[in-house]
């Protein structure tokens, strides 16, 4: 289907019979209902996306695809079951996840861990870091520096919640190899973080 650009579209998804009727034009697949909930929703599946491709235009296309998704599968979403607007954004996120990692896993089919040319880093001792202090968007301007692999298993566990063995059967690694990346991806930040510091102070005192 052709999707519209979303900045048409009012952005608040915090009228409950507005989005209930929406969801309904979309379980009969009218092309008006599903412009709007589209538009109403882009830039909060956009960000999920983003996280997991290298560039804009792949998330842009992992958005469609979700989109697509949702409008063939909004049946079996039952808004009855909790408070509407929220429940619906969590299904939704859920979407774009798996739709992101299909693409990730579509582009890495032969490279699902990468190796260090250097040693390998040591497993963090999970005391607090300088990582744990940073605000949510600066993490994730850090974690978008990482390599696919990386950042992948990083964004699974660290931010979207998955354990070791739902990332293990997702992305077909092992649950050693998923360790492995999460380590090595928040090894990445340390360095990153501590580059980004040397670069402030730099520019702070020259």
């Amino acid at each position: 289907m052709a999707f519209v650009t979303p900045a048409a579209v009012p952005r608040s998804d915090h009228d409950p019979e507005m989005l209930t009727a929406l969801l309904a034009g979309c379980r009969q697949a009218e092309r008006e209902s599903q412009r709007r909930l589209y538009g109403l929703y882009y830039s909060f599946a956009m960000s999920i996306c983003l996280r997991y491709t290298r560039t804009r235009d792949e998330a842009m296309e992992a958005t469609n695809d979700g989109f697509l998704k949702v409008f063939r599968d909004v049946g079996r979403f039952d808004p009855a079951r909790h408070e509407l607007s929220s429940s619906f954004r969590g299904w939704l996120k859920r979407i774009m996840i798996h739709t992101a990692i299909d693409h990730y896993r579509s582009q890495q089919k032969h490279q699902h861990q990468e190796e260090l040319n250097d040693v390998a880093y040591a497993r963090l001792d999970g005391g607090l870091t300088a990582l744990d202090t940073l605000a949510y968007e600066e993490l994730l301007a850090l974690v978008g520096q990482l390599s696919p692999a990386y950042r992948t298993a990083f964004n699974l566990y660290v931010i979207d919640g998955f354990t070791h063995e739902e990332i293990s059967q997702r992305l077909g690694i092992s649950v050693g190899a998923s360790k492995s990346n999460l380590s090595k991806a928040r090894a990445h930040l340390k360095e990153l973080l501590k580059k980004t510091q040397h670069h402030a102070y730099a520019r702070y005192v020259g």
